[in-house]
């Protein structure tokens, strides 16, 4: 009679075990979750002509930006859902606490009219370019190859919606408070139209087409967000502090910090891709195609901002310097 073997049961998941550890939490929540990477001739086990299988394996599976192992990126900051919820919990107090303590000191009476005007102009309306940003955010992650980088892309995806809805919060009482100014009518009107915008318009309209995910991630993180970043929350949060609007430079603030876990996970991701031999050179040739498109987006809409001095100027030094601070 042979002898039956009995096998030692593992510890762990089969993925974790090799780092000879307890995973944490993120770990066991994050990676490896993807079921569409198994077989690359068909993600998604159908037939392999299935319209989806064949949008992953161009788009996703045939990018020009490879690495042996997406899988093994890590969030430097290890979000998952529940620390998520219980971080940006505590952003929204303190946002809306802002809002009802800047409404109880009726501070909206106290701008000046012609500011208002501007923020009519240049404020309200980026709920559109929040919103594109959003779905920009929705499709990389969707398509992304590992589990760990779609979870960044949505946990940035849910912040720009909360941006949108920032905005939305103050368009509203801005209408309130100057009901001739055309808040919460006109946004759409300047989005479309305005001279301001239509360098966003035209960047997100190009960027929202963009299926290659390599592609579509480099110039997201890299090019596209920066852009908005710099010019639409930054200098824009200066003007309105050099216009008496303290609250509009406390929320950019706020924002603003979403934007530097942003930037952490974007600057692991670069680090790691630019281990594979011609990744480095391939995001470059992207950054050079579309930084043009994004400068004039900044010039178009920071020359409108009249009180911030060299505002285009900083804004465009300032997405280089990231670049640079990511070796790009």
């Amino acid at each position: 009679m042979s002898e039956i073997q009995v096998l030692k049961p593992q510890k762990t998941w089969s993925h974790l075990a090799a780092r000879r550890r307890k995973p944490s939490e993120y770990e066991i929540v994050s990676a490896n979750l993807h079921y569409n990477d198994r077989d690359p001739n068909s993600p998604y086990e159908l037939d392999p002509g299935m319209f989806m299988n064949e949008w992953y394996k161009r788009n996703t599976f045939a990018t020009a930006l490879k690495h042996e192992d997406w899988n093994a990126f890590r969030d430097p900051d290890e979000v998952v859902y529940r620390t998520y919820n219980l971080m940006q919990d505590g952003q929204e107090t303190y946002v809306f606490s802002l809002f009802d303590q800047f409404n109880q000191r009726e501070h909206d009476k106290a701008l000046d009219p012609r500011w208002a005007g501007t923020l009519a102009r240049l404020y309200t309306p980026a709920r559109y370019l929040f919103h594109t940003l959003q779905m920009a955010s929705a499709y990389v992650g969707q398509v992304s190859p590992a589990s760990t980088l779609t979870n960044c892309n949505y946990f940035q995806m849910a912040d720009s919606l909360r941006w949108v809805s920032h905005t939305a919060y103050r368009t509203r009482e801005l209408s309130l408070a100057f009901p001739d100014k055309g808040f919460a009518r006109d946004e759409r009107s300047y989005w479309e139209e305005d001279p301001a915008w239509q360098g966003f318009r035209e960047l997100m309209e190009r960027a929202l087409t963009v299926w290659d995910w390599g592609e579509a991630i480099t110039v997201l993180s890299l090019v596209v967000k920066p852009a908005v970043e710099e010019a639409v929350l930054r200098r824009l949060g200066e003007a309105g502090r050099h216009n008496g609007d303290t609250l509009l430079g406390l929320v950019t603030d706020a924002q603003l910090i979403d934007v530097a876990r942003h930037r952490r996970w974007t600057a692991a991701f670069v680090a790691m891709a630019v281990q594979t031999p011609g990744n480095l050179e391939q995001m470059r040739a992207w950054i050079a195609k579309w930084e043009p498109l994004a400068d004039r987006a900044i010039e178009a809409y920071c020359n409108a901002l009249l009180d911030v001095p060299d505002a285009a100027a900083a804004a465009k030094a300032a997405t280089r310097d990231l670049r640079r601070g990511v070796g790009l």
